[in-house]
């Protein structure tokens, strides 16, 4: 009990500002996070002896400082690219996370949102930006091989780790669009640290009997310094889309644990504890990514909560 208390007084106090105010019955400013407009998710990565707790949320406008030299110096060297002083048509809108798994400490990361720009503006704020952090070439290299890969896809989300430069990864997402699994497997593919065969089995558990990816499957591509490309690759699948409810997709998830010999029993109970009412009836694991990039169980279980009436606050997605 004591524990849980301090988690909570810690998580408080990296949130920003609006985490303080009343939830009313509609957004006040809708969010992309979620579809409702809700600004937060929670996720659980279930790699490792203890789970990671990682909470996103949208900052909403408010300043949201980051933590150490390190973090600072890395978001000021990219901070300018994504705002009008940038060339830019608008600012991006900024997501951060924090992650913690005990009993290291809290690792924080921050998100540009590209989303509302036109391809054109999102594809040269993320060149500029990696050419300020010295992967100019690694970037171009991965693009261009992503190209390769058939199918329909955008660049949508720019991301650092606020931390150590040496320990630092810049990641860059994609959104796909009426993809099949093997499409995001070629493009995790692109990364130096993927093993497809591996991947493609994960990918099947969660989707079942279908050959899609489902809604909106996302790709991310994470860069370190040093390699002359992409080094990793997490492919995230929209399970509301995939299965027919939180009991199914619970189900397939796992089974995916299980299969990465991960005991899925803490993931059971967690969802069951989050869930307003019984599985059948619920859609509240929105994501599962999954990642091989050395490590079993690399596995992470995205939440989000039904806070608004979607019909209300519609979020365009596309």
């Amino acid at each position: 009990m004591e524990q849980s208390v301090r988690t909570a007084r810690m998580l408080r106090a990296l949130l920003p500002p609006w985490a303080h105010e009343r939830i009313e019955a509609t957004p006040a400013e809708p969010s992309y996070v979620a579809d409702d407009g809700f600004p937060a998710e929670m996720s659980v990565n279930w790699s490792g002896r203890h789970p990671e707790l990682r909470i996103l949320f949208d900052s909403l406008g408010h300043d949201v400082a980051p933590p150490g030299e390190s973090g600072s110096r890395i978001l000021d060297r990219v901070h300018e690219t994504f705002t009008p002083r940038g060339g830019r048509p608008s600012p991006a809108p900024l997501w951060h996370s924090i992650a913690w798994r005990p009993p290291s400490g809290v690792v924080h990361k921050t998100y540009f949102g590209l989303y509302p720009w036109p391809h054109a503006q999102r594809e040269a704020a993320v060149a500029e930006a990696m050419a300020r952090l010295g992967m100019a070439d690694a970037w171009e290299t991965t693009r261009r091989q992503v190209e390769t890969v058939e199918g329909a896809r955008e660049i949508e989300f720019f991301a650092v780790d606020l931390a150590d430069e040496a320990q630092a990864r810049v990641k860059i997402y994609y959104r796909n669009h009426d993809a099949g699994l093997t499409e995001v497997n070629r493009v995790a593919s692109v990364a130096l640290r993927h093993d497809a065969e591996d991947a493609r089995a994960a990918y099947q558990t969660l989707a079942g009997d279908r050959e899609d990816a489902g809604e909106a499957a996302l790709s991310c591509l994470a860069f370190r310094s040093g390699p002359d490309r992409a080094a990793e690759s997490t492919t995230y699948l929209r399970l509301p889309d995939l299965a027919s409810g939180d009991e199914e997709a619970v189900e397939r998830t796992a089974a995916l644990l299980h299969r990465e010999g991960v005991d899925p029993g803490r993931f059971r109970l967690l969802t069951a504890a989050l869930a307003p009412g019984p599985l059948s009836e619920t859609n509240i694991l929105e994501l599962v990514s999954y990642r091989t990039a050395g490590r079993r169980g690399d596995v992470t279980t995205y939440f989000r909560f039904p806070v608004y009436d979607r019909s209300l606050t519609p979020v365009d997605l596309a």
